[in-house]
């Protein structure tokens, strides 16, 4: 009776199932804090293990792979009437009510050169197209080449098409043109170029390292879209993207059977963060952004997304080690506590010896995971 009550507290002791409760948990905790200390928010234990998963990585192109802060590179006036400081002042006159940064970036430029511009009334914007405003009692128009398509202001004159040539030439530099017109007449045009971040430049080399696949989602056009796209080496990038389009085209990815992380900074695009498999926000986007997503870059850098997702690997590799070995610990100690060699050699364990076992079980998973 001694030796069976010896034997089951033995097997009791050693058979603690805590080294595997703990083996997903502690490294789970350990993976958020380290992520914390880089500057990446990640708001849910399912946020970081789902990150090892993803094979697709979607980029805004404003404010996530560019600075979001644009500037005017050139203007180039279309009516003889006007000079360039009357055209810059009511092109910023046209912009002051929009909140897009290639519309700051024009009222922007007005003020570096001093220009007082005049308040415009009856504004309303056309989102992934243009603005329109009363100026001193004239109808202006802003926006991109579509936007004067849909307003009949390109036709067959040779003003158009000496406007068409003058933004392609533009655009394939990898700037913005944004066109302007005044009474149904095209007035002039103001190219708008945004810096691209350092880190992006590093960032895609670790995603292609990484072997996931780089799209890059943009409201400029295509010959822009493809000029960025070849500077960056991006694999795809998606042009002429309306705001309300970017969830569609998250989706798309998603029926193709891709897992998708989309990062973007803007309230246009909440929507897409929220479809996305995970979300990755700006640190320094919008608010609406930033509660739409399921991580939080605190540094604005896109080399964190691939230290997220590497980290994310990293705990699930930690994660799948420490269940095995846990496993396989009990696996070899619970024969032995059970008696398995007493026959042959009279060997028996310990109830003393089989409790220090289960401790020495559950501190080898916590210094496992301790070493992420």
């Amino acid at each position: 009776l001694s030796f069976v009550l010896t034997i089951f507290v033995a097997v009791l002791a050693i058979a603690c199932p805590c080294a595997l409760g703990l083996a997903t948990p502690v490294a789970i905790m350990v993976g958020t804090g380290k992520a914390a200390e880089m500057g990446i928010l990640i708001k849910s234990a399912e946020s970081l293990e789902n990150l090892h998963n993803v094979d697709t990585i979607v980029l805004d192109k404003t404010g996530t792979i560019t600075s979001g802060h644009p500037s005017v590179t050139d203007i180039v006036l279309l009516d003889s009437s006007l000079d360039e400081a009357d055209f810059l002042a009511e092109a910023a006159a046209v912009e002051a009510g929009s909140e897009h940064p290639l519309a700051q970036a024009v009222t922007e430029k007005a003020r570096q050169e001093g220009l007082d511009f005049p308040r415009a009334e009856a504004f309303e914007a056309k989102a992934g197209r243009g603005v329109k405003a009363d100026v001193n009692g004239h109808t202006c128009l802003a926006g991109n080449i579509a936007f004067m398509e849909e307003n009949g202001l390109l036709g067959d004159e040779p003003v158009a098409g000496r406007c068409r040539e003058t933004a392609k030439a533009l655009a394939g530099e990898g700037k913005t043109p944004l066109l302007f017109a005044r009474d149904g007449r095209l007035t002039g045009m103001i190219a708008v170029a945004d810096t691209i971040r350092d880190s992006s430049i590093t960032a895609i080399r670790r995603f292609e390292e990484m072997g996931l696949h780089v799209v890059m989602l943009t409201g400029d056009n295509r010959v822009t879209a493809e000029a960025i796209r070849k500077k960056l080496g991006i694999e795809e990038a998606v042009s002429d993207v309306l705001p309300t389009e970017k969830e569609a085209n998250i989706r798309a990815l998603q029926e193709k059977g891709h897992k998708v992380a989309m990062v973007g900074d803007g309230i246009n695009d909440a929507p897409a963060l929220t479809r996305a498999d995970i979300g990755i926000a700006i640190g320094a986007g919008t608010d609406i952004a930033v509660e739409s997503a399921d991580v939080v870059l605190m540094k604005d850098s896109l080399n964190d997304v691939a230290t997220a997702i590497e980290l994310s690997r990293a705990v699930v590799r930690n994660i799948h080690m420490n269940l095995f070995w846990a496993f396989f610990y009990n696996i070899l100690g619970i024969p032995l506590a059970a008696g398995a060699l007493y026959p042959a050699f009279e060997l028996r364990l310990s109830p003393m010896i089989g409790s220090a076992a289960m401790s020495l079980s559950s501190v080898c998973v916590v210094a496992s995971a301790l070493r992420l």
